[in-house]
Order: structure tokens, then sequence, then C-alpha cells
């Protein structure tokens, strides 16, 4: 009997193993351990923070950079500190991801610095990273949309058959955990008010890396960039993370619409905001919305955890 006993527990044991390892891959993706990237870029992090550098903890706008010895490349990042922080209070942080074609730059020095502006305005540790030059792990682009299941699934295939694309994708990913890690080394992070956002690519670095590394996150908010699939994606990890999408109605169409649809009917947490703007027109109109939800988000979590 004790031995039946032994032999069902480690059973049931190894289905719930493999089910989290289900929940944690994703198969428009890049097969990382979000657990054991984590700790390997934590240990990167505690390696190049030094304490007594000129810029530990500084305030403003900054473009920094460390070398990423995989990469064998320095690569940069940028962080937008709030101006009347007061050095000691927990920040809320929103990690942004750019688009295709960009960088760390393009879309925080888009209309007059809309973005960090509207960091600064709401008390917000700002996060730029490049991503290594690739999708930030996902290998779904355009065409490739929500509801597209025989495009999706080619594009899915020769990104997985083209060592090149996997090479570069691990890369963009691991960039992202990264940057994260030198910036929770830093600055003293509200670990219950960080947030993921990103438009077009960066949305798909969105919908992708807040699964998988979902336990970072406080909420998500794709802009413009239906790039997830109804299978093969851990939806549940969603469960108890908010999720903001806002499309332009002159953009990619209705596959937004079709994830709002999806999670609504499952009972995740999701809004949905369309305008009447393009792929990029839709940005400045929509920002102000998506800072407006994140800091309901967190106040929201502030009441139920007094």
């Amino acid at each position: 009997m004790k031995l039946f006993r032994s032999v069902l527990f480690f059973f049931v044991l190894c289905l719930c193993f493999d089910n989290i390892m289900a929940q944690e891959k994703i198969s428009f993706g890049i097969d990382l351990n979000p657990k054991e990237q984590v700790e390997e870029s934590r240990k990167i992090a505690m390696e190049l923070i030094k304490k007594d550098s000129i810029i530990w903890r500084q305030k403003g706008d900054q473009h920094r950079s460390y070398f990423f010895k995989e990469a064998n490349e320095e690569l940069p990042y940028r962080i937008c500190v709030p101006t009347n922080w007061d050095g000691i209070s927990e920040l809320p942080m929103l990690v942004f991801l750019h688009g295709g074609w960009n960088d760390e730059n393009s879309y925080l020095d888009q209309n007059d610095k809309q973005l960090v502006r509207l960091a600064d305005e709401y008390g917000f540790l700002l996060v730029s990273p490049l991503g290594c030059h690739g999708a930030y792990g996902n290998n779904l682009h355009l065409p490739a949309v929500f509801g597209e299941k025989e495009i999706s699934a080619k594009i899915i295939k020769n990104g997985h058959n083209d060592a090149h694309s996997i090479q570069q994708q691990v890369a963009s990913e691991k960039d992202v955990i990264n940057v994260i890690e030198l910036v929770l080394a830093e600055y003293p992070v509200d670990r219950d008010a960080m947030f993921l956002a990103g438009h077009s690519m960066g949305a798909g670095g969105t919908w992708y890396l807040g699964a998988k590394y979902h336990e970072y996150w406080a909420a998500l908010a794709p802009l413009s960039g239906p790039f997830v699939l109804e299978d093969g994606y851990p939806w549940e990890n969603l469960r108890n993370i908010p999720v903001f999408i806002t499309e332009g109605t002159k953009a990619v169409g209705k596959a937004s619409r079709l994830i709002y649809q999806y999670m609504s009917e499952r009972e995740l947490p999701v809004m949905f905001m369309e305008v009447n703007e393009g792929h990029g027109e839709m940005i400045p109109v929509v920002l102000p919305h998506v800072f407006m939800f994140l800091d309901d988000v967190r106040a929201k979590s502030k009441q139920i955890s007094k």
C-alpha cells in the first residue's frame, strides 16, 4: 500500500509539473524556461549594478547600456525616472516595447515625448529596452493575426526552422528580461505595480512576455498588435491580469475585436478601445487612456491590499 501511494504521488506530481510547463510554453515563441531566465538575468544584474556609480538611482530621462556577453554586444536601453521622485518611495514601473523597425528611443521621442511626459505625470518609472534586434521571442508577424490560423501556422513553422531567427529571438527575449532585472536591482520598484505595454510588434511582445512571465505583471496593454493565437497560448495565466486592448479602426481590422470577444467569453479581465485612426496614428490618442487604465489598476490593487 505504501509503495502504491508513493507511485501515485509521484504520478500526480509529474502531471502537475507537466501542466505548469505547458502553461509556460507558448507555441509561437522561444523555448526558454521563464523561471530559469529570470534567475539568469538577475545574476547578470547583480554583477553589473554598482551602488557607488554616479548614475545610481538617478532621476529623469536616461540613456543606459550594458554589455550582453551572450550577444557579444553593448545593448542600449532607456529609463525615465519621475523627476519628483523622493528617492525612497517604491515606484510603479511600465516596460514599453517598441514596434518593428524602431529602437528603444523611437516611441519615447514621438509626439513631443508624450510617453515620457505621461509617465512622469503619473509617477511611473518608464523602461524601454531595445530587444536585441528581435521581436521579443514572439515568432508571429504580419500577416499573422488572431483568427488567421493557416497563415499563422506557416509563419510559426518557418520561424522554428530558421536557425538565425531562433538565435535572434532568444537574444531578444533575454535582453528584455535582463533590462527588467537591471532596473529592479537598482530602483525600489513596487512589485505589485509592474506593467507591460507595447505597440505593433511590441504588442506582440506584450502578449507573449505578458503570459510567459506573468508573475511580473499587474496588467498588460497591447496597442494595435493582435499577434497572439487561440491555440498554444496559456490564457489562464492572464486570469488575474487585466488586459487593455486598443486598436485603430483604419489599421489591422477585426483581429483585436476577436481577441476581446474571445477573452470576454471566457471571463478573462479585458477592456477594449477602438479609435478612428491608423496603425501609428492611434498611439497619441490612446496613450492617455492606457495610463489612466494602469493607474486605476494600481489604485484598486492598493485598496485590496489594505
